[in-house]
Parts: C-alpha cells; sequence; structure tokens
C-alpha cells in the first residue's frame, strides 16, 4: 500500500508539472500574439484574456479535485454580490489557500475573469507569476521599509488596472502572512495594545484595506479624488480611446461589498500546495464560511477602518473555534444551517485540457515553420 501511494504521488506531481509545461505557455503565447491587436480591440483583447485565465486557473482547481480535497460553503450566499465590485477578505494560514479558494469559485461563472489577487510580490517569481502579470494583479511588498511605497503603488494600481478594466473582484489577505508565522506576533501586539489575544487568525492589517476604501470605497474623500485623477495623468494606458470602452462599461465605480470568508481546515491542520499538487494528505473536506456586508457599514476614518477590521477577525476566531469543537460556524439568524459542495465539471475539465495540448501543438509547428522560413 505504501509503495502505491509513492507511485500515485509521483504521477501526480509529474501531470502537474507536464499539465504547467503545457498550459502557461500556451497562455502566454497567445497572450503575447493578441497584445499587437490590443490597441485596436482592447475589450475584446481583456475579455479572451480573462477567460484564458479562468481556465490556467480551472488546471489547479483539478490538481485539487482529483486529489479528493473537497470544499464546502457555508454562511452567506456570494452570488449577492455578482455584478457588483466587491472587496473579498480571507484568513491567511498556508499555500493552499489561493488554490482552494480557486477551486470554489471555479464553477461560479464571471469571478476568476474578473478577479484581481493582491498577493505577496514573491509569488511573481514562480510558475504562475507571469500569468499574473499578463493579468495585471498586484504584488504587494513586506516589511516596514517597503510598506508606504507598495501602498502607493497599489493606490495607482487601482486606477490604472482594477477600475478601467472592469474587474469586479479584489482579493487581500489582511493578516499579512501565515498564521503560522503571524500568531506571536500578534498576540504580542494585542497584549501592548490591549486587543484580544486570537488563536485561530491573527490581527489584520489595515493599510491595504484603508487605500482600497479611500480610491473606490463609498465614501471616498477629497483626498483620495486627488490622487485618482493623479494617477490617471500618469498613465498612458488609461488614455487610449480604446481603454475608455471598457470604462464606460465597467460595473460601479466603487466597492459596493465586503465578501468575508472564513477558511477551515479538518483538524486545525491546513494544507499546503504541495498536498494539492502531489495529493500527499488523504483526501479530507476544507470548509469556507461567508458573511457579506454593505461596504458602507465600513467607518471612513482610519481608527474606525481599523476596529471594524479587528472586529471582523475577532469574530473569524470566534467562529474557527466553535467550528473547531462543533463542526459548525454559528448560523447567522434564524434561518437554517445550509451546507453547499462544491462541484466540479469533469467534462469542462477535458475540453480544457484538449484546447491547451491542441494550442501547444499549433504554436509549436509555427515555432517551426517560421524558425525554417527565417533560417
Amino acid at each position: 500500500m505504501a509503495f502505491l501511494r509513492y507511485v500515485r504521488i509521483v504521477a501526480r506531481t509529474t501531470f502537474a508539472v507536464v499539465n504547467n509545461l503545457y498550459c502557461i505557455p500556451a497562455y502566454v503565447l497567445w497572450m503575447m500574439a493578441l497584445r499587437l491587436v490590443r490597441p485596436l480591440y482592447a475589450p475584446l483583447y481583456w475579455k479572451i484574456e480573462g477567460l484564458m485565465y479562468h481556465w490556467l486557473l480551472a488546471m489547479v482547481s483539478l490538481w485539487s479535485w482529483t486529489a479528493g480535497y473537497e470544499i464546502m460553503e457555508t454562511g452567506d450566499e456570494p452570488a449577492a454580490c455578482s455584478g457588483r465590485r466587491t472587496l473579498v477578505l480571507a484568513n491567511h494560514q498556508s499555500t493552499a489557500d489561493v488554490p482552494m479558494l480557486m477551486s470554489a469559485w471555479n464553477p461560479r461563472p464571471g469571478v476568476l475573469p474578473n478577479l484581481m489577487w493582491i498577493m505577496d510580490r514573491v509569488f511573481k517569481f514562480t510558475n504562475f507569476g507571469i500569468v499574473s502579470v499578463l493579468h495585471e494583479d498586484f504584488f504587494i511588498q513586506a516589511g516596514k521599509a517597503k510598506r508606504d511605497q507598495s501602498l502607493e503603488e497599489l493606490r495607482q494600481h487601482i486606477h490604472r488596472f482594477y477600475m478601467p478594466l472592469g474587474r469586479q473582484f479584489m482579493v487581500l489577505f489582511p493578516e499579512g502572512g501565515f498564521l503560522h508565522k503571524r500568531r506571536e506576533v500578534s498576540q504580542r501586539f494585542a497584549e501592548k495594545n490591549n486587543l484580544p489575544k486570537l488563536e485561530y487568525v491573527s490581527l489584520p492589517r489595515a493599510g491595504a484595506m484603508k487605500v482600497i476604501m479611500e480610491e473606490i470605497g463609498p465614501r471616498r474623500d477629497e483626498g483620495a479624488s486627488t490622487s485618482k485623477e493623479n494617477a490617471k495623468k500618469d498613465d498612458n494606458f488609461n488614455k487610449s480611446p480604446r481603454t475608455k470602452m471598457i470604462i464606460d462599461n465597467k460595473v460601479g465605480d466603487s466597492i459596493e461589498w465586503i465578501l468575508d470568508v472564513t477558511i477551515a481546515y479538518p483538524d486545525r491542520i491546513p494544507l499546503h500546495l504541495q498536498d494539492v499538487v502531489c495529493g500527499i494528505r488523504p483526501a479530507c473536506t476544507t470548509h469556507l464560511h461567508y458573511r457579506l456586508y454593505p461596504s458602507s457599514e465600513v467607518p471612513s476614518d482610519t481608527e474606525g477602518m481599523t476596529q471594524w477590521l479587528y472586529d471582523r477577525f475577532i469574530e473569524k476566531d470566534a467562529m474557527l473555534e466553535e467550528f473547531y469543537k462543533t463542526g459548525k460556524f454559528p448560523s447567522k439568524g434564524s434561518g437554517p444551517y445550509v451546507v453547499r459542495q462544491v462541484r466540479q465539471d469533469n467534462l469542462r475539465y477535458l475540453i480544457l485540457h484538449s484546447f491547451f495540448i491542441a494550442s501547444t501543438f499549433l504554436q509549436y509547428n509555427i515555432f517551426n515553420a517560421l524558425w525554417s522560413y527565417f533560417w
């Protein structure tokens, strides 16, 4: 049995590597080719890019799905914020958090193509980094020395890409790092500042959320508006008439919803990226609990916004404590406790694999023909 398990791990790892080799280069080459016509057909370019970005993330969801890592959703139905600009806040425990969110949202139409991740800059240098660069995700730099500069870059990025490209969802991990790295520091900070010492999450950092709400929140102030205009003046991308077409067709002008996501792994043991890729851990179920808040509930002043964010993570800590004791998240109101299983479409996976394999074959033959012609 142990031998078969190792064979399975090797087979899955090999498949994931090969899957990357025929999917990511195919995506990049298609985007580089279409980039030639982007100045004339920008809306069409970004529509195609969003679809192919979704298809790539579907490959990641396939890895967890075939490893037997099920996902169950509870709480508010995220479809309520469909078509509305939404800031997603999630607790951060491990390298599997992002793949789990990808898997949960893969069956939901219109989510992944219209989503912008805010992720640590180190991910820019992974195999998926080039994809995120072309999709115009944002890479934030950790550490006090780079914090102010990184937040200013986020401010500009919102107006250069998130708004013009009509993106709806923006995903932020406010803790600023994995729980096992942040818990001790968070508890020391809580003790010094008379705040609760959290066990299942760490106290969040409000800097990125403050920038987002200042720039595109429902009560953005005059200072943020001035910053927005300066960002637009400095950006040639926003001066393009074709880009203006995207701006005209975008969803609302501001963040309308806050989607608070609480990720709970079985037995308090997070999955990791190596589990998703290699299937090392036995099949298990990850739970995602959603709570929706109108963005108008978030105070506009820094102190009030920080406290609002602290309150959400204090609630998360209490919810996770109850979940690990009872197996259920606390119900909201008097309604029934409904568990929704996330189901994937195997036929769609087959079609997407066929597309990427065919793309790789076609691109390889075109390259060979061009090489033979010129050299």
